[in-house]
């Protein structure tokens, strides 16, 4: 070799263009590959050295043609309906959330398709499955916290609270008020750590007296309608149903510009189902779908106890929050 002119590799261009052909999707690659060996074929049938009259040459020629036409579309439908269980596999595994159980696939498709849907949805299952034992363990060490420290904030700090009250001169009657005050604040926090009616009275009890107390603080009018044989749920059941209505009702007091709400629980099939309704704005569909912060909360405490949890359009214009959980006790 002379000169100092670099080489040219002729083979570049191959590769770029195998880049390219790697990157179509599966369907049409397989679909190129069987189309390029059925054009050779014909090529080869109508190009075979078979002296003929030459109109029949042009009828074969037609004929040949339409069969390869024919054939290739035939190969096309049967190699999409083989490739589509692995196209809507991707999709699910782009948009799967775990918050929302229960998204399988069906097992079509040829033997590999079906078996690499079932691996799948079997891995889902196992995902959901760790994530809510997981998920049970977080939401029991949460809910522990919350309980020291509201007991704290009312045995520790309210007691104190309310011995400066007693001890204070009856001169000083503004400052026993911001001390009622702070002592009211005090014990409001440590009902919404941990809603000690909730333990004490029930699930309704507990419903009625966050109603009660959403109404005064909002100004906006409720409407209870409580089931009178609501079967019994568990500790974690109940607590994730006063929860989700809790961030409803904040919800609703924060964005829905409503003035009015209805609460409803009521028995299901071998579940309790409850409904918060509001008459307001309403909200996106991208925003009940991929709803973060206290949506996302709402979703993880129906995950936790196995229930189901629906966000959508209500008639009256606002939204409807449905928690369904499952019933037994503990």
């Amino acid at each position: 070799m002379t000169g100092g002119s670099p080489r040219r590799w002729t083979w570049l261009p191959a590769k770029t263009n195998s880049v390219r052909f790697s990157r179509l999707p599966l369907l049409w690659r397989v679909f190129a590959i069987n189309a390029t060996l059925l054009v050779l074929a014909a090529l080869l049938i109508a190009l075979r050295p078979v002296r003929v009259h030459g109109s029949l040459a042009f009828l074969d020629g037609i004929d040949i043609a339409i069969g390869l036409l024919l054939m290739l579309t035939a190969n096309l439908l049967l190699l999409r309906q083989t490739v589509k269980p692995i196209e809507l596999l991707v999709q699910r595994m782009r948009t799967v959330d775990l918050l929302r159980p229960g998204q399988r696939l069906a097992e079509r498709g040829g033997v590999e398709a079906a078996q690499l849907v079932r691996a799948f949805n079997q891995m889902l299952e196992r995902l959901e499955s760790e994530r809510r034992e997981s998920g049970a363990r977080a939401l029991r060490a949460r809910e522990a916290e919350r309980l020291r420290i509201a007991r704290g904030l009312h045995d520790e700090v309210g007691q104190v609270l309310t011995g400066v009250l007693l001890q204070l001169d009856s001169a000083a009657e503004e400052t026993k008020q911001a001390v009622r005050q702070a002592l009211e604040e005090v014990r409001r926090i440590a009902r919404e750590l941990r809603p000690e009616m909730l333990e004490h009275l029930g699930l309704v009890s507990a419903l009625t007296e966050l109603s009660r107390r959403f109404a005064d603080q909002s100004g906006l009018r409720i409407e209870r309608r409580f089931g009178d044989d609501l079967p019994p749920l568990s500790a974690e059941a109940e607590l994730a149903v006063y929860r989700v209505a809790q961030e409803s009702l904040t919800n609703v007091a924060r964005h829905a510009q409503a003035s009015r709400v209805v609460l409803t629980l009521e028995p299901g099939v071998g579940s309790v189902v409850l409904r918060v309704v509001d008459d307001g704005c309403g909200m996106s569909d991208t925003a009940a779908l991929n709803g973060h912060g206290g949506l996302r909360g709402m979703r993880e405490h129906a995950l936790l106890v196995g229930g189901a949890l629906a966000i959508k359009h209500a008639r009256e214009g606002g939204v409807e929050v449905r928690l369904e959980v499952p019933a037994g006790g503990d």
